[in-house]
């Protein structure tokens, strides 16, 4: 049996948080007193990730995405549980553990602020000990695919975000790691650089079987990048499965949008009453909520069709957003 990239076992991790009352009064009152309470970040996670998986891990804010991924990476030490790196515990053993892995934590530069791209480059060359044939064909691999040709004579601070974030990824991938965490890595982008981005990190896990751990509220470079989602939910993991199974699980409604001629009244068909639900109405513009296993698209159009005057009509699938949100409350998407 191989070896898992990432196992973790019973992790755990709280926090204590002061408690003061405000104003002055409260912070003076704090000095000779202080009460704490307990925040559960992480309660008992166990994971266990192949090498060469694309993972989505996701959840609200506060649910403990953050708290976790700090942990794998060696930057937090947890109150119970193991986690343990292609074996290596990174708690115990940091340096070993920084040289398999690889980062980028939202905003958090790993780049030299006030030097060119290319001589921040070159000292992480040296800081990871890079083979030089290896990190030059590494840098003209990143230079093809993320377009940083015109920017590695640029100091970082003179960067846009989409440039800076394009540098940063390079940078997480230089010295080839085993895993890399990435943390909102397109928040704040537009369209194309996120497509870029979404691509690079696909090849390259692809070309190198790096196992990739993802956190973001895009839905979309859920959807684009990873083949299996995590679910986080106050501490806890609530899901967690193929993205596929994710859709098949939830993706049973479906939405029909109907444009009416100018004028006309809305029928719902007799023989469709308790299939569908009507979500909202404007003027001549209706919406249906349906079970497309309990009535097919083709069937219900075909009903509203002989019982209205219908200009236009579509049937919307649900986002990304929508599956993860049934899962928040199961007892209205069962």
């Amino acid at each position: 049996m191989s070896q898992s990239a990432i196992e973790v076992r019973d992790l755990v991790k709280h926090y204590k948080i002061l408690e003061r009352d405000a104003g002055l009064k409260g912070a003076i009152k704090a000095l000779f007193s202080r009460k704490y309470r307990i925040k559960e970040a992480v309660k008992g996670i166990d994971l266990s990730i192949a090498p060469g998986e694309r993972v989505g891990y996701i959840g609200f804010n506060g649910a403990g995405k953050s708290t976790t991924i700090k942990m794998l990476a060696g930057v937090l030490r947890p109150d119970a549980g193991s986690v343990r790196i292609f074996g290596i515990d990174p708690h115990e053993d940091r340096i070993q553990n920084a040289r398999q892995i690889g980062a980028v934590f939202g905003q958090r530069t790993q780049l030299f602020w006030d030097i060119p791209v290319r001589e921040s480059f070159d000292l992480l060359r040296e800081i990871y000990e890079v083979p030089r044939a290896e990190f030059e064909e590494t840098v003209a691999w990143f230079i093809a695919r993320l377009q940083l040709e015109p920017l590695l004579d640029v100091p970082v601070r003179q960067l846009s975000l989409g440039q800076k974030m394009r540098c940063e990824l390079a940078a997480a991938f230089l010295h080839r790691p085993r895993v890399v965490y990435l943390d909102e890595p397109t928040i704040g982008l537009d369209i194309d650089i996120k497509e870029t981005i979404r691509a690079f990190i696909r090849e390259i896990s692809d070309a190198w079987g790096t196992t990739v751990i993802l956190t973001t509220h895009d839905m979309q470079d859920i959807e684009e990048v990873c083949d299996r989602v995590i679910v986080l939910d106050e501490g806890r993991i609530i899901y967690d499965d193929r993205i596929e199974t994710l859709k098949q699980t939830f993706n049973n409604e479906r939405t029909l949008e109907i444009t009416l001629d100018e004028g006309t009244t809305f029928t719902i068909p007799p023989s469709v009453t308790g299939l569908v639900t009507e979500l909202a109405s404007e003027t001549d513009t209706i919406q249906l909520a349906f079970n497309h296993h309990e009535i097919s698209s083709g069937q219900l159009i075909r009903e509203i069709v002989n019982c209205n005057r219908v200009k236009d009509l579509s049937v919307v699938v649900p986002k990304m957003e929508t599956l993860i949100r049934n899962l928040y409350q199961p007892e209205v998407s069962a």
